[in-house]
Order: C-alpha cells, then structure tokens, then sequence
C-alpha cells in the first residue's frame, strides 16, 4: 500500500527490459518496485548532473572562460566516423 509521501507510477516497458529487472530483484532479494525506484533515482540524478555541467560549461563559454568547438568543425569530424580514416578530434 502507498503511504501519503509516494505516488504510483506506471511505464510500459519492453518484455525483455522487464524480465531483466524481474531477474535482479530475485537475485537482490528485492521487489521489483525496489529495483525500479533505485534505477530511476540513479537516471535522474545523473541527468541533472549533466544538465548542470552543461549549463555551467555554457556559462563558461559566454564570459570567455574556456573553448568551444565551431558546430561546423564537430559536424567535418563526425562524417569521418566509421571511415577507414577517421579524422582528429576537434579542438
């Protein structure tokens, strides 16, 4: 039963994806609500992570502080990925 602080959510998952975590939570002993709300704690605080490192990198950029790569110079080195060539990575 959901005490007052939770909510209940609910996600379509591939069968594949579920039987997976199906199989951790045996082998944790856990529910598989445990395992789920673990792995999303985990999803969401990496992703603010990366949100703040990129706003404070933007940051950066915008005062001078730091480099950036010209889009175009990304953009000429990823079309020689998966060439027999591939070419430096920008600076």
């Amino acid at each position: 039963m959901a005490s007052a602080d939770t909510r209940v959510v609910t996600a379509h998952l591939p069968v594949a994806l579920a039987e997976q975590v199906d199989e951790l939570a045996a082998r944790l002993e856990r529910s598989r609500g445990w395992v789920v709300k673990q792995a999303l704690a985990t999803y969401v605080e990496r992703e603010a992570e990366r949100h703040r490192r990129t706003l404070e990198a933007m940051a950066d950029v915008d005062v001078g502080n730091g480099s950036a790569v010209s889009h175009d110079d990304v953009k000429a080195w990823a079309a020689t990925l998966g060439t027999n060539r591939p070419g430096k990575l920008p600076e």
